[in-house]
């Protein structure tokens, strides 16, 4: 039952932020962005839907009952850096790449301190998630499929950021 729990709250967590994120996107179209790395972009989707079906998969093959608190946490505290990231950039967030010319980088909150906070927590969530559970193959697997996919998506990024 914890592992249903659990799950369907970071499907929703993921829900609500692409409801956020397609809110943002109307937005950020409107004041005349321009989307960079679209070529991937179907491509980091299908990675983290995959992400939940082999946590769905490994667990009921697992059948695992350990739950670890302390991971569980950590996730929450991910949680809360994430909303401190979201809140930092406002209607600029999204989970695709916008460039609007005529706005400045934002350098307020965790932005002042790191160039790419948001990927720490992706990288986290990705490893952290399985763990609460044991799911070690979720783990390990799609930590380095994630790995693959920011090399690309981040040098997308700051391609953009450069302009």
């Amino acid at each position: 039952m914890a592992f249903i729990l659990f799950i369907s709250f970071v499907i929703l967590l993921r829900i609500g932020e692409l409801v956020l994120a397609r809110s943002n996107e109307r937005w950020l179209l409107q004041q005349g962005a321009v989307e960079y790395g679209k070529e991937h972009y179907p491509f980091m989707v299908a990675l983290h839907a995959s992400f939940f079906v082999s946590l769905i998969i490994e667990y009921t093959l697992t059948q695992t009952v350990y739950f670890n608190v302390y991971l569980f946490i950590l996730f929450l505290i991910l949680i809360a850096f994430k909303a401190w990231i979201i809140s930092s950039l406002g209607k600029f967030w999204n989970t695709k790449i916008y460039r609007v010319s005529n706005f400045p980088l934002i350098n307020k909150g965790p932005y002042r301190y790191l160039k790419h906070p948001n990927y720490i927590v992706v990288i986290a969530e990705i490893a952290i998630i399985p763990l609460v559970f044991q799911l070690y193959y979720t783990a390990i697997i799609f930590t380095l499929l994630n790995a693959v996919m920011l090399a690309f998506r981040i040098k997308e990024e700051n391609k953009a950021l450069r302009l």
